[in-house]
Formats: C-alpha cells, sequence, structure tokens
C-alpha cells in the first residue's frame, strides 16, 4: 500500500480523503472519452482496489463520474470502464485587459462552452470595471443553455499585473497606478456571489498551457498584447515568486536612458517593442522581444518559448522567425546546446480567459501546486 503523499502516488489514509479522490478525478480527466477501469486507477493511484471503488462510488453519486462503456473481454467477465461528466461543473475565466474584456465558460474538460468579448476601460472607476466583469459573468452563463442548474466552482479573473495573487489585491498595474491596493478579488466575489481568484494574465495563460502539454517542461509564455508580459512554468509549478511579483518579462532593461515607459522606468523592453509595433517595424519588434527572450533563456535555461497575444496573433510568421533568429545566434556565440524551441499559443488572447478558469478548477484536479 502506497502512503505517499507525491503528485503520483495516492495516500490511504482518512485526513486526505478528499486529495485521493482528486487524483482518480485528475485520471478521469486525463483519459477522455476512452475512460479508464477501476483497476487502472488503482494501478496509476497506487491506492487499493476497494479505496479507488468507494471513491468512483461517491463521484458517481456526485454526478461527476459515469459509466463510459466496457472493456474488450480477455477471458473474464469484460471491465466497465469510468469517465469524467465534463458537464457536471463549469468554471469562468475572466481576461480584463486595458481596452478590451474577455469571458468565457468551460466545463470541467476545459472546453470553452461560451465565450463573450467586449470593450472595457481599465482606467475607469473600479465599481465600473467590476460591475462589467459581474455583468460578462452573468452573459457567459446565460449564453450556453442547459447550463443553468449546473455547479459553478467559480471565476478566475486575470488581468495585467503586478499584483498580489495570494490576496487577490491589485498593485501598480502598469499604466493604471490608481488600482493600487484595490482587492478586486473580494469585491468581485461580492457582486457575482461565487468564489473568485486573481492573477496575471501571463500566469493564467500559463497555467493552461502547462496543462494542456502535461509534460512538466520548463517554458516561459510571451504575452505581447497592450504590454508585454510573461508568465513562467519552472518544476511544474507557475513560478509567481516570493511575492506573486515573478513575470515582469517587460520591464527589464534593454536601454539604458532609452524612452520612457508606462512603469515610470526608461528604455523598457516594453516600451522599445511596443514602440516598434506603433511605428509599424514589426521585424524591429521582433528583434526586440528576442533579446528581451534571449536573456530570460540565458537566465533560467527554459526548454520553450510560447508567444501569445493578438499583435503576435496578428504576424505570427514575423514574431516566430524574428524571436527564434536572436535566440539561435545567441545559442551559437555562447555554445549553449540545442537551441530552444519557439512555438505560438493560438487564439490570440483566448487563452488568457481559458487559463483563467483553469485558476479554479485545478484545485479540483489535485493540481493545486499548479495553480497555486
Amino acid at each position: 500500500m502506497n502512503r505517499s503523499n507525491s503528485r503520483s502516488g495516492g495516500a490511504n489514509l482518512p485526513s486526505l480523503r478528499h486529495h485521493n479522490a482528486s487524483l482518480v478525478l485528475d485520471l478521469l480527466r486525463t483519459a477522455g472519452e476512452r475512460g479508464i477501469s477501476r483497476l487502472e486507477l488503482a494501478e496509476r493511484t497506487g491506492l487499493t482496489p476497494q479505496a479507488v471503488s468507494k471513491i468512483t462510488t461517491r463521484l458517481r453519486a456526485e454526478g461527476l463520474a459515469a459509466e463510459a462503456g466496457r472493456l474488450a473481454s480477455t477471458g473474464g467477465k469484460p471491465r466497465t470502464v469510468l469517465g469524467l461528466v465534463p458537464d457536471a461543473g463549469y468554471a469562468v475565466g475572466l481576461h480584463l485587459d486595458r481596452d478590451e474584456m474577455t469571458a468565457v465558460l468551460v466545463d470541467l474538460a476545459g472546453a470553452p462552452v461560451a465565450t463573450r468579448t467586449a470593450p472595457l476601460d481599465l482606467g475607469a472607476p473600479a465599481a465600473e470595471v467590476v460591475g462589467a466583469a459581474a455583468r460578462a459573468v452573468q452573459t457567459v452563463r446565460a449564453d450556453a443553455p442547459g447550463t443553468e442548474d449546473r455547479r459553478v466552482f467559480g471565476v478566475g479573473a486575470a488581468l495585467p499585473g503586478p499584483l498580489d495573487h495570494a490576496g487577490g489585491v491589485l498593485h501598480r498595474v502598469t499604466g493604471f497606478p490608481q488600482w493600487d491596493g484595490y482587492p478586486l478579488r473580494d469585491a468581485l466575489a461580492a457582486r457575482t456571489g461565487l468564489p473568485v481568484v486573481v492573477d496575471k494574465d501571463t500566469n493564467a495563460a500559463a497555467l493552461g498551457l502547462a496543462l494542456r502539454a502535461r509534460d512538466g517542461a520548463d517554458f516561459a509564455y510571451l504575452h505581447l498584447g497592450t504590454g508585454l508580459g510573461a508568465g513562467l512554468v519552472l518544476g511544474g509549478r507557475v513560478h509567481r515568486g516570493a511575492r506573486t511579483g515573478a513575470g515582469e518579462f517587460g520591464h527589464q532593461t534593454l536601454q539604458l536612458d532609452g524612452p520612457p515607459c508606462d512603469c515610470g522606468g526608461r528604455g523598457c523592453v516594453e516600451a522599445l517593442c511596443l514602440a516598434a509595433v506603433a511605428r509599424g517595424d514589426l521585424a524591429e519588434a521582433a528583434r526586440v522581444l528576442g533579446a528581451g527572450a534571449a536573456n530570460l533563456v540565458g537566465l533560467l535555461d527554459i526548454d520553450r518559448l510560447v508567444l501569445g497575444g493578438r499583435t503576435v496573433a496578428a504576424h505570427e510568421d514575423v514574431y516566430v522567425d524574428g524571436v527564434r533568429a536572436v535566440v539561435e545566434e545567441r545559442a551559437r556565440r555562447e555554445g549553449t546546446g540545442p537551441v530552444v524551441p519557439v512555438t505560438v499559443a493560438t487564439g490570440g488572447d483566448r487563452p488568457i480567459a481559458e487559463g483563467a478558469a483553469q485558476l479554479v478548477l485545478a484545485p479540483l484536479f489535485g493540481r493545486a501546486g499548479e495553480a497555486g
């Protein structure tokens, strides 16, 4: 009997019943439509067959799991396979950008079932912004007929930083310092009546990408839209730092005494990159982004770079090729071995809203380490 508390094994201890159920639920989600047998669940979790039977009975009673067919017989009685019931519950993901808001309702499998995008002025009074966000939650729920009576586990809200993920409090959001100290989590929870998790937009996207890939690789998600930031996944976890302020990628200085940035500094990679975008010099914007990315690769020795955001989505090839060229040149010059691959997160800004919903769902599947 395995009594380890590790992510790869279960624990037959009464105090860890929820942990064990999360392990089983995560394997049901991973199995998808093909389902998974109780025997395999026991083998994969290290739990006893009796413990797995009790957990799956409870999950079925709660409507989270159901029979998904039978395995072909190998001589004995065909084994029943179980699967997750995706529409047993939902989460709402919100991306509050400086000029636009995206709301998405996702099911337990992470599939979006309704999406809404609307203009947003992040510089408006806080009450107006929170009111617009609360209405977006109501609207996206109403856009999915048949879900009205289903559980909504909560709302994940993602927006530019810096902010305090643990406390749900905003800091001096770049370009909007009036948000400093605002308790967004509590304010939005009061308006929606749902639990709320708040995180940086780049962290939310990185979480969603990590859960989808499930390969344990270290990577950086670089988001270029109305601003520039990074989400870091290191050691299988979203890396937020001791004060949840990691990932302010756009505000590394590339040019001393360079042009002013909205953060109050000068010569930041964000200021240089956005200035190049504004004048239509996309090759220069990609080169600047590549310089910052190469610094990140050299600092963290990560496995891959993922680019995203509406600005990248409009000219994917330009940014991928430009960033890759700078990263490859740095690798050749320094002789650091294989070049780190550069890819794109498709969907423009949508991965942020979908990742924000995973801030709510990940702990349900025992993925609190990735989310928190």
